[in-house]
């Protein structure tokens, strides 16, 4: 069940977050035991640090650029690209600038 956001509603979900300086904003969509989907935007410079999800994480970019290291990979991503972070497999994301994205974690 979708919570934090408005129904029979045509939305762009980057306008769901704000950014907030020297922060990491997010807004949790849908929490559940098969699926997490959650808003994020990051001030240039903030960082989730390396961790392990416990089912796939599908990122999406929707504003700005953002760095993801999977497993030692390096990836930026831009607006409108999406990528797959496998299940415990350790990530972490950056602010290359501001950006915001859409996480999804399927369990």
């Amino acid at each position: 069940m979708y919570k934090n956001i408005e129904k029979q509603a045509v939305l762009q979900l980057k306008d769901l977050v704000e950014y907030q300086t020297g922060q990491v904003i997010s807004k949790t969509l849908v929490q559940n035991d098969k699926v997490s989907m959650t808003i994020f935007s990051f001030d240039k410079g903030e960082e989730i640090s390396t961790h392990a999800a416990g089912g796939d994480a599908m990122v999406t970019v929707l504003e700005g650029t953002g760095k993801f290291t999977v497993g030692g990979e390096v990836f930026l991503l831009h607006a409108g690209e999406t990528l797959i972070m496998p299940k415990d497999i350790p990530h972490a994301v950056y602010g290359e600038e501001q950006f915001k994205m859409q996480l999804i974690v399927s369990f």
